[in-house]
């Protein structure tokens, strides 16, 4: 059972202690620090969002991003030091530099070889980041998204969308290894029955790939070809040469 901040189970100081009487004091003009499990809790929160925010959106990030603070806001927080185990629950919102995520609910788990997985589930989950040396953004929803810390690996399932300016690709399930660097999509049964409105996804797997521009010399040569002016089809006029004159008769 995960513990409580307001626990009335959880020892507290006595008020005998002339120490915790003053730093507990009313006059006191110094904040009392928060419980040791509770900054454990905060203490490791934080590293388990570094390592969440490291990898679910690895493929799309702003390397930028790496070295921005990372800010979260939930309804609630609470976490077990036992079982390392915590939770961010109600209203998630997490965002480092160009990435946003939002969800209903984020648990995160610290495994035995110290990686961390994690659980984020929504209606939907979301993230959006921006493209590394681009202007443009990552886009991706899903009910849920399943990291395991151990084998890096994200997954996101029932009615999963990435998308990226103009390119799409839905499926029921996504996978993307970062440490292969290989992804696929699988067409899998609706898990529940859609929304109102919502069309069934099905057990395919569909998308849009825009085509790619021109770069280097077929680029240029196409920007120069549009700059240059346009010759007419109009046929060209006939006019005599007037300094031509004909031989004199012998």
């Amino acid at each position: 059972m995960q513990q409580e901040w307001n626990s009335t189970t959880r020892p507290r100081p006595s008020s005998s202690s002339p120490a915790s009487a003053g730093s507990c004091s009313r006059t006191s003009s110094v904040m009392p620090r928060p419980p040791s499990f509770v900054r454990h809790i905060l203490q490791s929160l934080c590293a388990l969002l570094c390592v969440f925010v490291c990898h679910v959106p690895a493929a799309f990030a702003e390397k930028a991003d790496r070295d921005k603070p990372i800010n979260f806001q939930g309804d609630s927080l609470g976490g077990n030091t036992d079982t390392k185990i915590s939770d961010l629950i109600g209203n998630v919102v997490i965002t480092q530099g160009t990435l946003t995520i939002h969800a209903d609910r984020i648990q995160f788990h610290q495994n035995p070889d110290n990686s961390v997985s994690a659980t984020a589930i929504g209606n939907p989950v979301s993230f959006r980041e921006k493209r590394d040396g681009s202007d443009d953004y990552y886009e991706g929803f899903a009910q849920r998204i399943v990291y395991d810390g151990t084998k890096r690996i994200v997954e996101l399932f029932d009615r999963a969308l990435l998308k990226r300016t103009g390119d799409e690709l839905r499926s029921n399930y996504i996978l993307y290894n970062a440490e292969t660097n290989v992804y696929k999509a699988e067409g899998r049964p609706d898990s529940k029955p859609p929304s109102v409105g919502e069309a069934p996804l099905g057990s395919r797997v569909r998308g849009v790939f825009l085509p790619q521009p021109k770069d280097g010399k077929d680029a240029k040569d196409s920007k120069e070809s549009k700059n240059a002016p346009q010759k007419s089809n109009d046929p060209v006029p006939l006019k005599p040469d007037t300094s031509l004159k004909p031989e004199a008769a012998k």
